[in-house]
């Protein structure tokens, strides 16, 4: 009997942490959040007083203060919400810039549809790197790293491809702050909205012709990765 009861007590336990496994992650992004932007929590915490505060406000000119109050409370804890993400986005963002692997670290915020290379199809001994993503676009190489050294070794990453590929679209995008560049915040949002061009039988042959180019990969290790262990790189909005 006693094991029955622990087995159920431990079952019921294990929904209960799922539940409230959000307010840790919550924390834990708050924590990093803070790091590169240390006045995260007095913003939110503004913008939550000042939304609630208009709602009441009005609530009082159309005589009805305690219906918008509730209502309110919800429109403040949503742009609450909003705020710290797009804060924490952008801190998290501007931690990693500029390290080696944060091309690819932002690029896990790809929704379905894409395939990205864990591993770059050329790098360099300074660690500049170009990374590969597959989807209905065609190919999109990626590079990230110094402005004077990247360009070139995308060029040579793309007449490799364009031998193979043929008439298969081959997109380059370089990561960075100047002119032409993608900046690492925006650079997921860059691949979504490029046209979708190809059919479901380009995307097959698309897939064969990879497999005959045969990328070889730099033994030059890259990072797995700069960011602090378990904060993700936030999805890119549809559109």
């Amino acid at each position: 009997m006693s094991d029955a009861r622990g087995a159920g007590t431990s079952g019921g336990d294990q929904p209960r942490k799922q539940r409230f496994r959000w307010v840790g992650q919550l924390r834990q992004a708050y924590q990093y959040g803070r790091v590169g932007d240390p006045r995260l929590g007095w913003v939110v915490l503004g913008v939550f007083l000042v939304t609630w505060a208009v709602f009441i406000g009005v609530g009082f000119l159309l005589h009805a203060p305690v219906f918008l109050a509730i209502l309110g409370l919800l429109g403040a804890l949503a742009a609450a919400m909003f705020v710290f993400g797009r804060r924490v986005e952008r801190s998290i963002f501007r931690q990693v810039e500029g390290k080696p692997g944060a091309a690819l670290q932002a690029l896990g915020g790809l929704r379905r549809g894409f395939t990205v290379e864990q591993e770059p199809v050329a790098v360099n001994r300074n660690q500049d790197a170009v990374f590969r993503v597959i989807g209905k676009p065609g190919v999109i190489l990626v590079g990230d790293g110094s402005p004077s050294r990247v360009p070139a070794l995308l060029a040579n990453e793309r007449r490799r491809h364009l031998r193979v590929l043929g008439d298969l679209p081959v997109h380059e995008i370089q990561v960075g702050n100047g002119e032409g560049q993608v900046p690492l915040r925006k650079l997921s949002r860059a691949i979504i909205r490029l046209p979708r061009t190809l059919s479901g039988a380009q995307m097959t042959e698309l897939d064969h012709r990879l497999k005959a180019l045969g990328v070889t990969h730099n033994a030059i290790p890259i990072p797995k990765g700069p960011l602090p262990k378990g904060i993700k790189i936030p999805r890119a909005p549809r559109g």
